[in-house]
């Protein structure tokens, strides 16, 4: 069976990589009150992560994310190590990155985009302001931004967003 008959097909999600419930919970609100009406799914950890984007072996290969939004302080496998698996593997290599961490170490951002990141934002400790942090990425990178298309049929990201009003 090829690559492309192991495709899932699937409503563009999001996929945002956080360990932190408290982080989760403000950035799901934040893309709740903007209105974003596409699946945001979870992933706790990083070998979570990789089986979001990469499946378990068994079955189809998952849907691919229109966007991941990536912590790198997480458990079991780093941010910097799924962002460096994403890059590697030829279908996930174009998927959009935006790293998010309160990590504001001149390596963790030097890493990070010489891994092919896409954007690194810095969490603000207010909530207030990371509310608004969110919500203008989500501006951003669900709306405005025009990612390319991923390998196979049916795998081009499409938004669900409601219009800028």
């Amino acid at each position: 069976m090829s690559t492309t008959d192991r495709l899932e097909r699937g409503t563009p999600y999001i996929l945002l990589v956080e360990d932190n419930p408290s982080d989760a919970a403000l950035t799901l609100r934040a893309f709740e009150k903007q209105g974003v009406a596409n699946e945001i799914r979870v992933a706790r950890d990083g070998a979570e992560a990789l089986a979001f984007l990469f499946g378990t072996g068994e079955g189809p290969l998952p849907a691919l994310p229109l966007v991941v939004f990536l912590d790198l302080k997480l458990p079991r496998v780093s941010g910097l190590d799924v962002l460096r698996q994403i890059r590697a593997n030829e279908r996930t290599r174009l998927v959009p990155v935006v790293i998010m961490t309160s990590s504001s170490e001149q390596r963790d951002v030097i890493e990070g985009y010489g891994l092919g990141a896409n954007s690194y934002i810095r969490k603000p400790v207010n909530s207030a302001e990371f509310g608004e942090a969110v919500r203008q990425l989500g501006l951003y990178w669900i709306l405005l931004n025009h990612p390319p298309p991923h390998a196979g049929p049916g795998q081009g990201p499409a938004s669900t967003l409601p219009p800028l009003r």
